[in-house]
């Protein structure tokens, strides 16, 4: 199959080369010259515009930054661009409401398209182990799963347009506030004079038991390898964090959702990105607290 790739950074570039991996001729545009040269060494052909990486494929992948690009993108380059029939896929994490939006105007285009945002970081796009969360018609998701099962270990349908998204900041505000209760564990664990790691033994084979403290544990050393092994670098990074807790608050704010510990969590890493942690993974929030 021969595939358009639009956004080759730390996500999509791994995304990308797996494609590549698994047979599909990939044709790749980014605006970075350094993600256009690593795409190359990952096999794929790399053009000078989304315009250009979109001519005569079958299907269109997207990974970008936020909702104003990927309507930018879809409105004037890909739409109208992409041959008609071809099947669009947009992996990003934007906002509910554009994400309908471009996929209505998609439609109207004569394109079947889902929104398919990902769980998993960058080790798992570069792995091939993502988990996407898929929004669109039953139709549209069927042309999809295959291209998506190139790039992740778990495809699921998540009902109509738009609500892959909903999935994806539904369960990422929950990894928030798991994190934040973690940290806050293991912080008052320490001041009651209890070892990090007897918590750990302890409260991951009981009722406290997350995957924030067991796949991703906030203090170095303790449980699997994870980013505070590596002072808090690589991962997801809480600039990250803080944009989907953002946009899960705009969609609570729509859908007169109730958050509060959602919107506490939202609050807490304001503070810390503000001074200076944006970079670092989500789990560093351990520091402030």
């Amino acid at each position: 199959m021969k595939i358009g790739f639009i956004g080759l950074g730390n996500m999509g570039g791994g995304m990308a080369a797996n494609l590549v991996k698994a047979g599909h001729a990939v044709q790749a545009f980014d605006l970075s010259e350094t993600a256009i040269a690593h795409a190359c060494e990952a096999g794929c052909t790399t053009f000078g515009s989304a315009k250009e990486a979109v001519e005569g494929v079958d299907a269109v992948v997207s990974m970008l930054p936020n909702g104003a690009i990927v309507k930018g993108v879809y409105t004037n380059e890909v739409i109208g661009h992409a041959p008609a029939g071809a099947v669009l896929l947009d992996c990003s994490t934007i906002d509910v409401a554009t994400a309908r939006e471009v996929i209505a105007a998609a439609d109207a285009g004569g394109y079947e398209m889902v929104d398919a945002p990902v769980s998993g970081g960058i080790a798992a796009a570069n792995g091939g182990t993502l988990t996407f969360m898929v929004g669109g018609t039953d139709s549209a998701f069927a042309r999809a799963k295959p291209i998506l099962e190139a790039m992740g270990k778990a495809v699921i349908h998540a009902g109509d347009a738009g609500n892959g998204q909903a999935a994806k900041i539904c369960n990422n505000m929950l990894l928030g506030i798991h994190m934040i209760g973690t940290c806050e564990a293991f912080k008052m664990a320490e001041k009651l004079g209890l070892d990090p790691q007897t918590f750990y033994d302890i409260s991951s084979v009981s009722s406290g038991q997350c995957w924030s403290m067991t796949s991703y544990c906030p203090v170095p050393g303790v449980g699997p390898q994870s980013p505070s092994d590596n002072d808090y670098q690589g991962g997801f990074a809480t600039a990250l964090m803080l944009k989907d807790l953002r946009l899960a608050m705009e969609a609570a704010e729509s859908a007169d959702a109730a958050t509060p510990m959602g919107a506490r969590a939202a609050s807490l890493y304001e503070d810390f990105a503000g001074a200076g942690n944006g970079g670092l993974d989500f789990s560093a929030i351990i520091k402030m607290l």
